[in-house]
């Protein structure tokens, strides 16, 4: 996978496994599902809208623009949410516990 963010100075927290779209990654305790995914692929998710692939924009839970899926179906904000041990995030929303998102 390549991310689009690169980790450039801070190296020193310790790191843990994460998995995304079923592939084992590394994030950093305090990194947001944003950083850590951002760090191991292009983009975040797909757009509901048929835009393409999006990859945040505010930073801050604002724009809408940085959800994600858990394995289980719930959405999450990968720009206010911290990474946790053993996390499963799905960024196309057919893979998420047969859930697609927009859901009634």
């Amino acid at each position: 996978m390549n991310g689009r963010f690169v980790r450039l100075g801070e190296k020193r927290r310790e790191t843990f496994r994460i998995y995304v779209d079923g592939m084992a990654c590394e994030a950093a305790n305090g990194d947001t599902l944003l950083v850590a995914l951002l760090n191991v692929v292009p983009a975040l998710r797909d757009s509901e809208f048929g835009d393409g692939r999006r990859a945040g924009f505010c930073l801050m839970g604002a724009c809408q623009d940085c959800w994600v899926w858990c394995a289980d179906g719930a959405r999450v904000r990968a720009c206010t949410t911290l990474a946790t041990p053993g996390m499963c995030i799905v960024t196309k929303p057919g893979m998420a516990g047969g859930r697609i998102w927009p859901r009634a």
